[in-house]
Formats: C-alpha cells, sequence, structure tokens
C-alpha cells in the first residue's frame, strides 16, 4: 500500500530511541522528510544517521527538551527553516516515574503534568499554524495502555496521558473542517528502554530477577510476549496517510490484548 507520505514533513518528538525512534524509521521508509529530537546529542546525531543510512531519506537532528516551551518553538521554528511545512506531528515522551500516591510530592506531580501533558499541548500549539495553513495534517500522540486500564503502579501516567486523550478527542472536532486529523496509539508492555528499566525496579524491590518479572508481564497478555517498536511504528504510518483521512479522535491499542475492555 502506498500511503502517500512521500515529501511530507513530519516531526516525531522524543525519538532518539524507543517508539519515537520506530516512528521515525517507518516514516522515513514510506518517504517522509523526518525531524527527530532528543536532549542527548551524541545518541540523536547517531540516530540521524542510522535512518538516513537505511532509508535514504532526509532526516534532520533538533536538540531539544521538550519540558520547555521555548526549546518546542525553536523546534518548530528549525523545521519550517529547513522544509517550509510540516505536515505530521507524533507526540511523544518519556513516561513519568512509577509509584504509588504516598511516594509523591507536588513538585512530582507538576513534574509530571509538564512531562506528559503539557508537552503534547505546546507541540500541537507550535505546529498547528503550518498545518491550518496548507489545510493539511496529522497528530498522533503516543499514550499509553493506561488511558484504557490504568496500570496499578504508575499513578501519575494513568492521570496525565488520559489528558492527552482528553486533549486529541476534544480538537478533533475542532480541527476537522481544516483537514487535520487528531488520533491516539496505545502502546501496551512493549520492548523499550522504559519497560526494562520499571522491570528492573521491579526485581530490585522484591526477590525477582528482571527476566521473571517480564514473565509475570507476558502472562497477563494474550500473545504471550513483548511488543516490538515496530508494530506499533507502522500504525503510525498509516494514521499520518492520506488513507486514514476519516479516522480521527480515535484511540487506538497496539497491545497484543492486554486491555479488557470492549471499547
Amino acid at each position: 500500500m502506498n500511503l502517500g507520505l512521500e515529501n511530507r514533513v513530519a516531526i516525531v518528538a522524543a525519538s532518539s530511541r524507543g517508539l519515537g525512534k520506530a516512528c521515525a524509521l517507518e516514516l522515513a521508509r514510506e518517504g517522509a522528510q523526518v525531524v527527530i529530537c532528543a536532549r542527548d546529542t551524541a545518541c540523536l546525531a547517531a540516530t540521524a544517521d542510522e535512518i538516513a543510512s537505511a532509508t535514504g531519506a532526509d532526516v534532520f537532528p533538533v536538540e531539544a527538551d521538550l519540558t520547555g516551551d521555548a526549546q518546542i518553538r525553536t523546534l518548530v521554528a528549525e523545521t519550517l527553516a529547513r522544509f517550509g511545512r510540516i505536515d505530521v506531528l507524533v507526540t511523544n515522551n518519556g513516561g513519568p516515574p512509577a509509584g504509588f500516591f504516598d511516594d509523591f510530592d507536588d513538585e512530582a506531580w507538576l513534574q509530571a503534568h509538564q512531562l506528559t501533558l503539557l508537552s503534547a499541548v505546546r507541540l500541537i500549539r507550535a505546529t498547528l499554524p503550518a498545518m491550518r495553513a496548507r489545510q493539511w495534517g496529522r497528530i498522533i500522540n503516543i499514550t499509553s495502555v493506561s488511558v484504557k486500564q490504568p496500570v496499578d503502579n504508575l499513578l501519575l501516567s494513568n492521570v496525565y496521558r488520559p489528558g492527552v486523550t482528553g486533549l486529541a478527542k476534544t480538537l478533533s472536532a475542532q480541527l476537522a473542517a481544516d483537514g487535520i486529523t487528531v488520533n491516539n496509539v496505545a502502546p501496551g508492555y512493549t520492548r523499550t528502554d522504559r519497560v526494562l528499566d520499571l522491570a528492573r525496579a521491579r526485581a530490585a524491590d522484591g526477590d525477582q530477577t528482571v527476566e521473571s518479572v517480564l514473565a509475570d508481564t507476558v502472562a497477563n497478555v494474550p500473545m504471550g510476549r513483548l511488543g516490538e517498536p515496530g508494530e506499533l511504528a507502522a500504525l503510525v504510518a498509516f494514521l499520518a496517510s492520506e488513507q486514514a483521512a476519516y479516522i480521527t479522535g480515535a484511540t487506538i491499542q497496539v497491545d497484543g490484548g492486554y486491555v479488557a475492555s470492549l471499547l
């Protein structure tokens, strides 16, 4: 299937590794010109070289801390200076720390708000004028299955990621007439650094190995395994495509059947 992404310009947030990197790679494979960003300059440059070598795409790395509004505006300004347009935005960021209610003070709540919800608000705000000018756009938020089924020890994620979902659902109606779709993808347990780090933390807190923690995790997944980042990236590329023009306001999980809800 030709997704119609040739020469589209896509910003993929937090994309030097993990799900963001996989999404940038998949969009580049489909012919998009990709802007990637992260705080680690060396890792960012290595990822840009890797994606460009694998796909032949124009990959533009921009160092950015997504908790800062000024840096997000600079990211968008540099994208427009380089390419003159923005067609696709994939919002993404590292998740807030694991823990329970008594583990978090006000500062932890504020940091999680800025990291998880406000970064998406700022990215969308900064890119919308360019999309509206062309009457075409795709906004895709990477959230979590916690927006459909809370994860017991991920309280901060359970609170703020649904906020992104509410934002997307509201904007999907407001932006439809501008030719802009807004959707969410909700990864389940996927083989990323974050999932492995959470497994290490659980193992350190109890009398378990990392391997046994991961085995316990996939025991609750009907497919019996962790997802791979590329499996989520394939959905992101489709939602960014011409073919997905009539899909908006949706939240689609990529979780191997983990979420038990009907919707």
